[in-house]
């Protein structure tokens, strides 16, 4: 097993780091579209628990522009982005190796909470917390659907 091989794990581990839901609700959409991932997901093949990953993903984006809304580096926030990281991880990763793909998703998504949590904060002190979170949405919903879309086949 090569790092290529499980390149898509690591890089929905960064979208994690920065919106917690996006991971789980980029692959229950694609899983809604048609799409299947190379490794086992047992969770997100469930109507109910496809629909919850998508209304968690919205309701994310929604608050996370609140005055309100806690650093994502709280334990809630670690937590979220550990489950969602570790799902969409084993489920991008090859098959048979959907453990190995989710700590590896996992370990990229922590530590790079606190890096994109600074860049956050630098962008707020610029352009204020609403401009800057639907900046940080675009850009990271954009490559959440990007890397489900190449990793996925039909």
């Amino acid at each position: 097993m090569t790092i290529r091989s499980l390149l898509s794990s690591m890089l929905i581990g960064a979208v994690a780091s920065a919106r917690s839901m996006t991971p789980m609700a980029t692959i229950a959409a694609a899983r809604l579209a048609g799409r299947h991932t190379t490794g086992q997901l047992v969770l997100l093949d469930r109507p109910v628990l496809k629909a919850g990953a998508l209304l968690m993903g919205a309701a994310e984006l929604y608050g996370d522009k609140m005055k309100t809304a806690p650093d994502r580096t709280v334990f809630l926030g670690l937590l979220a982005r550990v489950m969602s990281a570790g799902i969409a991880g084993a489920a991008l990763a090859p098959e048979g190796r959907e453990k190995t793909g989710a700590a590896v998703a996992v370990a990229t998504a922590v530590p790079l909470a606190y890096l994109t949590l600074a860049g956050r904060k630098q962008a707020m002190a610029r352009i204020g917390q609403t401009r800057s979170g639907l900046i940080e949405d675009a850009l990271i919903v954009a490559a959440g659907v990007a890397i489900v879309a190449l990793s996925t086949r039909k």
